[in-house]
């Protein structure tokens, strides 16, 4: 794991990180739509999810992170906003979770990110 290029504008450290994540949020007729996908990377802040599927901007959303590798398997739910588009795919900014996942998410974030000084 690696962590993103200093100098990147963003106040939270970025890892890529990939892992199964899904999206649920509303499309334009008001229909709930389930995205599945794969994260690129995460930080406390947000993630970037691979995909062909590019949903408006602004869409409030709730993602799913599923971690595994430990006693249990985990997914962290978490309310976002789709904030940015590119070629590989779209970022979700964090708006709100409650404490454990934060705590899950930090701990996660702080034990990937590799020779920070």
């Amino acid at each position: 794991m690696s962590i993103s290029d200093k100098n990147d504008r963003r106040k939270h450290s970025r890892v890529v990180f990939t892992t199964k994540i899904d999206i649920h949020m509303l499309d334009e007729s008001g229909q709930n739509v389930k995205l599945a996908a794969n994260s690129k990377d995460l930080s406390q802040r947000g993630v970037f999810v691979k995909t062909n599927s590019r949903p408006s901007l602004d869409t409030p959303c709730r993602v799913g992170v599923y971690l595994s590798g430990g006693i249990d398997d985990l997914k962290l739910e978490i309310q976002g906003r789709i904030v940015r588009h590119t070629d590989a795919g779209f970022g979700v900014e964090f708006q709100s979770m409650d404490l454990e996942t934060y705590t899950h998410l930090k701990t996660l974030i702080l034990y990937n990110i590799e020779g920070s000084d």
